[in-house]
């Protein structure tokens, strides 16, 4: 069913979720969607026609604030009862996170330092040559 319809984010404004589904073909049903957050179904999905011809629908969902803490929160957006994602969206909060990214960029400086070594060290030898 799900490759069937595509669902695409338009923004995330206020903590709700906006976007388009579309269907391939006209004179669908208008679907019902979940929202899963943690293996679990939260909030509700609103999807509601655009036009008459059973093609395309605005989804719209409040992303419930008791699920937005520390770290990284994924969303995913799903037909009721299945498991294929038709969208996803990540919330990223809190100091854990930065002091995790912060590490990050430092190994990854580190890294660059020892690749300009060796391609300098590299360099010099095959010049020299």
């Amino acid at each position: 069913m799900a490759a069937k319809y595509r669902l695409n984010k338009k923004n995330i404004v206020g903590g709700k979720y906006t976007g388009i589904l579309r269907a391939r073909g006209k004179g669908n049903p208008t679907p019902t969607l979940e929202m899963i957050h943690l293996g679990n179904v939260v909030g509700s999905v609103f999807v509601d026609p655009i036009g008459d011809d059973g093609d395309n629908w605005e989804v719209k969902a409040d992303i419930p604030k008791e699920f937005l803490m520390d770290g990284v929160q994924t969303f995913l957006f799903v037909f009721e009862g299945q498991t294929e994602i038709l969208d996803r969206f990540s919330i990223i909060t809190g100091e854990p996170l930065e002091e995790d990214l912060r590490a990050e960029i430092q190994l990854l400086r580190e890294e660059l330092d020892m690749v300009k070594r060796a391609f300098r060290r590299h360099c010099i030898e095959t010049i020299g040559r």
